[in-house]
């Protein structure tokens, strides 16, 4: 009786929420195939305009936060219907955070403030900029397609790995950008670690597979490498002690030191502490190629052959292909081959009504999280202002245009140390070690999307703490 009860509650909860975000409507957004989408639509009001976002990244879904969904028909389109919490994307590659703790579903996150929206999980593959349609490759199924009107446009793609046109690397190496990334990770290390373990394995093939080289010394591969010494000194050395003695840690950086954008006294540190973790640090080194056992590199000219077991590729990002699409509409103005130009106010040079943020543009500021939401918050508020403004687009212009003020910059390195940089009043101060390591984790359960992510994330820490870590993989 509980249980048929129980059911019926559930039941009728799940159609008041199929209700709130499905309310049936004549659909006037789409001029094409209007049965794709059915289940996700939302009332179509024709006194407003209607606002497409591209991606769920850290620039549009903090637009969405900021935004007055009520002044917009707003549709936002992705192939990935959920926000990624990239600064906890080398921890999930090594078990020590959870991959749905980092994970927000935009849906939840859009829910939970009362706003309204529409989601298509599609990516945008062409844009006719003359009768502002979008050409949208369904997900699940790239045969299907279909278009969508806009009034104004926000390109939040962001950003892809960049092989640099390295031969191999497409092929042999991991990536760390999205979460399939960090999964394929830890299924390589598992791998690896497994075929290292028979018996009849040369100790020469044991070395190679139990060697991890990271490829690119900014945060990401720093960081990468830091957490997996975590694992190996924490966890594997007492699940496998005969091969976690074996393995080995390379991390490979063309520039002449890691962290290049941090205070070169935490560089200093960061280089001390890899050292005496046993993390091999490979400056002025280049990767020449790539093969499927070594990779061909040259520290100072001088050229030499690298076996590896897992290779991790985090030497940099490119736009991805639609703002390469985007700029060949108007390739008088688009000249940058590394993304989209944009102005002071973030708009696409050339174009009308459509804005771009994040890594998918050139600007004077960097490819980091904090400037891509910096920019969602700055043109949400303008977009409210301006919403019932037929030319929003130059009107724009009248307020201050989008200036960028760091909130310092933040690494963890291992071994339960951080480095931080930090801005305070007109000059930048410098942390480091176990404290910088706490103000880390506390800035990363403050940014989480929501309480269910930091609460999530804040177990799986307590659950290594007393339990270790699990490289088990579905």
């Amino acid at each position: 009786m509980f249980a048929k009860t129980s059911l019926r509650v559930l039941r009728a909860h799940n159609m008041r929420v199929f209700r709130t975000y499905a309310t049936p409507a004549v659909d006037k957004l789409f001029d094409a195939s209007k049965t794709l989408y059915d289940a996700s639509k939302k009332p179509y009001d024709a006194n407003k305009k209607t606002l497409v976002l591209l991606g769920t990244g850290w620039g549009t879904t903090t637009i969405l936060k900021n935004l007055d969904t009520h002044n917009f028909n707003v549709v936002v389109v992705s192939p990935r219907n959920y926000f990624l919490f990239t600064p906890l994307l080398p921890s999930c590659t090594v078990g020590t955070t959870e991959s749905r703790s980092i994970m927000e579903p935009i849906r939840h996150i859009v829910g939970r403030r009362g706003k309204d929206m529409r989601f298509i999980e599609a990516e945008c593959t062409d844009i006719d900029i003359a009768t502002k349609q979008l050409k949208l490759t369904r997900t699940l199924d790239p045969t299907a397609h279909t278009h969508i009107k806009y009034d104004h446009l926000v390109v939040g793609v962001g950003g892809t790995y960049n092989t640099f046109g390295t031969p191999g690397v497409e092929q042999h190496a991991c990536f760390l950008k999205e979460i399939n990334d960090a999964s394929k990770i830890r299924r390589r290390l598992k791998d690896a670690i497994e075929k290292a373990s028979f018996g009849d394995v040369a100790p020469e093939e044991r070395d190679r597979l139990l060697h991890v080289v990271v490829v690119g010394g900014g945060p990401t591969g720093v960081e990468f490498a830091g957490e997996l010494h975590d694992l190996v000194t924490e966890d594997l050395a007492k699940w496998v002690p005969s091969l976690s003695r074996h393995i080995k840690i390379t991390l490979v950086e063309a520039l002449p030191n890691v962290l290049p954008s941090f205070d070169k006294r935490l560089v200093n540190y960061t280089q001390h502490l890899f050292a005496k973790n046993g993390i091999q640090l490979r400056t002025n080194t280049r990767v020449h190629s790539v093969g499927d056992r070594t990779l061909r590199v040259s520290t100072d000219g001088v050229e030499s052959d690298v076996p590896y077991g897992t290779i991790v590729w985090a030497a940099g990002i490119r736009a991805r292909q639609f703002a390469h699409t985007l700029r060949a509409k108007v390739p008088d103005v688009q000249t940058s081959a590394r993304g989209l130009i944009i102005d002071d106010y973030l708009r696409v040079q050339g174009t009308q009504d459509i804005w771009a943020l994040g890594d998918c543009t050139v600007s004077k500021n960097a490819p980091l999280a904090q400037v891509a939401s910096q920019q969602g918050k700055w043109l949400a508020r303008r977009l409210n202002a301006l919403a019932h403004d037929a030319d929003a687009f130059q009107k724009i212009q009248t307020h201050e245009p989008f200036t960028y003020a760091s909130n310092g910059s933040l690494a963890y390195i291992g071994s339960e140390r951080a480095i931080a940089e930090l801005p305070w009043f007109n000059k930048q101060i410098t942390l480091n070690g176990p404290f910088a390591s706490v103000f880390w984790k506390a800035y990363c359960l403050w940014e989480l999307s929501s309480v269910r992510s930091s609460l999530s994330v804040a177990t799986d820490w307590a659950k290594r703490a007393l339990f270790g870590r699990t490289m088990s993989v579905d």
